[in-house]
């Protein structure tokens, strides 16, 4: 079985398994906190143990980075990392709020730009966003691009949850000139839905990213066509590290990030 196709499983089965419990009281609950640094919650157990009983079922021989599990050697000769946050967006999924995902992804190496295979499952309705390397980029089984016409409505996608006082004097002038400012709480499934042209262009510019966070819109974005950079404007990549913390830009052409890039306060 191809990589791409164990993704894809996984995340039906995290599906299955989660679908009727967002909302619920049964999805809380204090766990503690996770390898990622947040509170883990029922939902986010669950999902977790979905992918690693799967994921051992088939024997499939790899190191599993979890949001919440942490590091889980599956094999003393793995073939790879799976990345996983098997419930992005955690705080919607406990209060019922319907934007929330699944986001596993395929690393051959301890980079981010070695990502070959990643999968976004929309863990509200079962709409699945995926991609592989030099094969494109889907929307369940159609392939997808960033948006490259000029839009009706430009939107701008830009989280700035918990961001601080300097950074949003910075963004100001971002929030000025655009009407159609957007963020809906679970970075994985913002990133896809860019990918699939619902969105101009996305940045996170607060440095707290995770990369179980964006490792399968890293190739998803990439795949369709998108723009991925760093803070510096540089093509984004980082180390698989539970320290690791990163700023994006994903940008559908050049003149979009032109623009927004400019705006934006020294």
């Amino acid at each position: 079985m191809e990589v791409i196709e164990i993704l894809r499983e996984a995340s039906n089965r995290i599906y299955e398994n989660v679908k009727e419990l967002a909302g619920t009281d049964d999805a809380a609950g204090d766990f503690g906190i996770g390898a990622g640094g947040d509170i883990s919650r029922n939902i986010d157990i669950i999902a977790e143990k979905t992918v690693l009983d799967y994921l051992k079922e088939i024997n499939f021989e790899c190191v599993v980075l979890g949001e919440e599990c942490g590091r889980v050697e599956l094999s003393d000769n793995p073939k790879g990392f799976i990345i996983m946050d098997a419930i992005d967006g955690s705080a919607n999924a406990v209060r019922g709020v319907p934007f929330f995902c699944s986001s596993l992804a395929f690393a051959t190496k301890n980079k981010l730009s070695s990502i070959s295979d990643g999968v976004i499952t929309n863990l509200s309705n079962g709409e699945t966003y995926w991609a592989s390397k030099n094969h494109g980029a889907f929307f369940n089984n159609k392939q997808i691009k960033v948006h490259t016409k000029n839009p009706v409505y430009k939107i701008v996608g830009i989280n700035t949850s918990g961001a601080s006082i300097e950074l949003m004097n910075k963004l100001y002038p971002v929030f000025e000139k655009h009407d159609h400012t957007r963020h809906f709480g679970a970075n994985a499934l913002e990133m896809a839905m860019f990918a699939r042209g619902l969105m101009d262009i996305f940045i996170d510019l607060r440095n707290k990213i995770r990369i179980q966070d964006i490792a399968a819109g890293y190739v998803i974005v990439k795949e369709a066509g998108g723009m991925l950079l760093d803070s510096n404007l540089n093509p984004l990549d980082a180390d698989l590290s539970y320290e690791t913390r990163v700023s994006f830009v994903a940008a559908a052409n050049q003149e979009i990030l032109d623009e927004i890039m400019s705006q934006i306060k020294k």
